[in-house]
């Protein structure tokens, strides 16, 4: 049971928190039948995950496993995009210490997401790349919206690295091959092919639909034991776990040196440039 004893001693289980402030780029309602909450993501244009977003998602995750809520919905308040993922204006900069800030809290955010001792589900209701791709493959079940939108880790189209903790719950998913050729190629899935690969695990006719079946998912664990179900889980999940914490500065240095070179800042300029011509 040691890693009970560790999930005790973390305060992942025991310790209170309050989330002292309304959040501002999150909503939060809450389903009284089924004590499930529900979270969505609301920061316009595409909720581009920045370290604002990404410490509220955290400290609201913790408040409701600490609430004893039953399970938790990951979705989006935004019609057509779950999370377009990292915010590139967080890494279009030269400053080691704003990087190395935003770094260690997306590393923080997916140690929540990812070891969550209450079950938590995505309801991806738009397209979810790169970083909003890693959030929904980080929970445990994933219903995703029919549609036009797609999914996947794309990093090497804009010239960025997914690490391997990324890469990981990939693989973990689809399998070693399609995860190398996807990875390799930056490839997105529309849903019917994130289905098929097991990317996710539903698809839903729409946003109300999908909530409805990650709340089924949940519900499905009403007479399971609680303490057996987390316990199980955090096993299961735990190597990746423990390398990420153990590994946390070397991970945040390979991120902020290989960003900061100037061919990685050339690109994102470049990219960004892009996305305002795109608007114009």
């Amino acid at each position: 049971m040691i890693i009970l004893k560790t999930l005790i001693a973390g305060g992942q289980i025991c310790l209170k928190r309050f989330y002292a402030t309304s959040p501002k780029f999150i909503e939060i309602t809450q389903d009284n039948n089924t004590d499930i909450k529900i979270i969505s993501m609301a920061r316009k244009p595409v909720n581009s995950l920045n370290v604002e977003l990404l410490s509220e998602l955290k400290a609201l995750l913790l408040e409701a496993q600490n609430s004893r809520n039953k399970g938790v919905i990951l979705t989006s308040s935004l019609p057509t995009v779950f999370s377009a993922g990292l915010d590139i204006m967080e890494m279009f900069t030269t400053d080691k210490e704003k990087l190395i800030d935003f770094w260690q809290a997306v590393q923080d955010t997916w140690l929540t997401v990812y070891s969550l001792t209450i079950p938590i589900a995505a309801a991806v209701n738009g397209s979810s790349p790169a970083g909003g791709c890693l959030l929904a493959m980080s929970t445990e079940y994933r219903v995703m919206v029919e549609g036009k939108h797609t999914i996947g880790l794309n990093e090497t189209q804009l010239g960025i690295v997914a690490p391997k903790w990324f890469r990981d719950v990939y693989v973990s998913l689809i399998g070693y091959r399609q995860a190398e050729l996807a990875l390799l190629r930056g490839t997105i899935f529309k849903p019917e092919k994130a289905l098929q690969l097991g990317l996710v695990d539903e698809l839903a006719k729409d946003k109300m639909d999908a909530i409805e079946k990650c709340k089924n998912y949940i519900l499905s664990y009403d007479n399971i034991s609680g303490l057996g179900r987390t316990v199980t889980k955090i096993h299961l999940r735990n190597d990746l776990i423990e390398w990420l914490k153990k590994n946390k500065k070397a991970d945040t240095d390979n991120f902020v040196n290989y960003i900061q070179s100037p061919k990685v800042q050339n690109g994102l300029k470049l990219y960004i440039e892009h996305l305002k011509q795109k608007k114009q």
